[in-house]
This record gives C-alpha cells, sequence and structure tokens, in this order.
C-alpha cells in the first residue's frame, strides 16, 4: 500500500528568523475506480482504505446495498518512476444481476480532494433514492453525548496530529461508543471510507448510530448518511443550505457547530434530548 506521509525539507520564518526543519505531510494520490473496466470516477484521496471507499462511494451513488453486490475487487497493475506498485487504479466487478452506474453518473474528469457535489448534471441526480426510511429510525441521543463527540473524533485523528492536513469522520453508537473512523484529505472519502466499512462488514442499514464529520456537512455528506441509513449527522462546522433541505426531506437528524458541548439542531430535533 502506498504511503501515507511524506517527510519534506521547509524553511521557516518566525520573528525574524529564518530555520530549516522538515515537515511531514500527508499524501495525496489520484485514484480512479473503473465499474466493469470502464472508468467512472478519479478522487484525490490518502491511500488506505481503497476497498472501503470504492464500496461507499458506489452505496452514496445507489449503485450496491450489500457486500454480495460486488463480485470482485483488484487493483490494476500500475507502477511509479521507481517500478514500485502505486495501487491507485481499482477494478470492480459488479454481481449478477447488479445493475451498472448511470451514464449520467459517471465523473469523467479528476475529482478534487476538497469537492463536493462536483460533475453532477443535476440535482435531481443528486437525489438517489434512498432503501431505507430514516423516518423510521426511534433513535434518541442524550445532548451530552452528542456534544462530546468532536472531542472523541479528535482523539482518533493520529494522522492528523503529524501532519495538520485531514478531515476526519467516525461512527458513534448513540451512546457515544465509537465503531469506526477514518482520516482522508477529502471530507467526503473519509465518509465513504467509514460507511464502506461498515458494508462490507454487513451492517447497514446503520440504524442507532451518529455519523460525526471534522468539517462542514455538505449535501453530499448527508447523501452519504441517508443512504447508509444513518440518523444522526453532527458536523463540526456548519451545514449549507441544501444540506438541511435534504436531512428535513430524508428524516435525518442534523447537527451543526457541535463545538464545546453546544450546537445547533437544523432538522428533527426530537431525536436529542
Amino acid at each position: 500500500m502506498g504511503r501515507v506521509t511524506v517527510r519534506r525539507k521547509t524553511t521557516r520564518l518566525a520573528d525574524g528568523e529564518r530555520t530549516g526543519r522538515i515537515d511531514t505531510l500527508v499524501v495525496e494520490e489520484p485514484l480512479e475506480l473503473r465499474v466493469g473496466g470502464e472508468s467512472l470516477q478519479v478522487t484525490m484521496r490518502t491511500p488506505g482504505d481503497d476497498f472501503d471507499l470504492a464500496s461507499g462511494f458506489l452505496l452514496s451513488e445507489g449503485v450496491i446495498t450489500k457486500p454480495a453486490d460486488v463480485l470482485t475487487m483488484r487493483y490494476c497493475a500500475g507502477v511509479d518512476a521507481d517500478g514500485e506498485q502505486t495501487y491507485n487504479l481499482l477494478d470492480i466487478a459488479l454481481a449478477p444481476g447488479v445493475e451498472p452506474p448511470a451514464k449520467s453518473a459517471k465523473r469523467n474528469f479528476t475529482v478534487t480532494s476538497a469537492c463536493g457535489v462536483c460533475g453532477k448534471d443535476s440535482l435531481e441526480d443528486v437525489r438517489t433514492k434512498a432503501v431505507w426510511d430514516l423516518a423510521e429510525d426511534a433513535t434518541v441521543v442524550d445532548a451530552d453525548v452528542l456534544g462530546d463527540l468532536p472531542a472523541r473524533l479528535r482523539k482518533s485523528q493520529k494522522i492528523f496530529d503529524k501532519t495538520g492536513g485531514l478531515h476526519a469522520a467516525a461512527l458513534f453508537t448513540a451512546d457515544g461508543e465509537l465503531l469506526a473512523a477514518k482520516e482522508d484529505v477529502g471530507r467526503h472519502n473519509a465518509v465513504d471510507k467509514v460507511i464502506g466499512q461498515a458494508l462490507q462488514q454487513d451492517l447497514l442499514p446503520l440504524r442507532g448510530t451518529v455519523l460525526a464529520v471534522s468539517g462542514r456537512a455538505s449535501f453530499e455528506l448527508v447523501q452519504k448518511a441517508v443512504m447508509a441509513g444513518i440518523p444522526v449527522l453532527a458536523a463540526v462546522s456548519a451545514p449549507s443550505s441544501l444540506a438541511a433541505d435534504l436531512a428535513d426531506e430524508s428524516g435525518l437528524t442534523l447537527a451543526g457547530f457541535v463545538r464545546g458541548g453546544a450546537f445547533n439542531l437544523y432538522t428533527h430535533p426530537d431525536r436529542v434530548n
């Protein structure tokens, strides 16, 4: 597997002094996803948990709903200038009877690590029909537990401690127990990795859970939570208006500015007491 961090010489200027030092940077590399031999997406990501990332992405696009929907997933041959395997091309074969992604879902260009809903033909194309109804989820989360999740998420950010350059996402039980945590240069990738791991463990729908993210809550992150059957999404920063609209329509409880034990509830506040 590729490296997650690299060391680089830097020059630091502080108080008029110029000093040399070695800094640790997070690795950002492209990953191309191919389904049935056809390119679906190229995303910039932090190497690692690529199978989880691919599974989570395919789920959020409505292509798969369970582990058995994927027949095989493997890295294709590819080497860098030094002859080392790059692990930057992933080929996926869907199980018989599983429909391949629609052409409108294909993103025939690079998706940056900061990208949210990039390359979509229209807003309606993003509104993938969810398999599970969140309105049926009776999950209740204690306000103190919800307010403490960013601090618990932060403790899981081991690579961030070294680089300061990563987003994070984590899945918790309603009681605050950590189930999974992932880091990536792209916030949507981190969420895909968390959801993809749960999918491969055949845990969906993720009723009774809370998804916590280190940045803002975009439309795409809400969509991913809805597609995975997650009833509560907690973000350290603000949600977008479209994210709040989708959460409201889908029955998802959306919390923003979750910091220092306080937060705003934008939709379905009755799940938090």
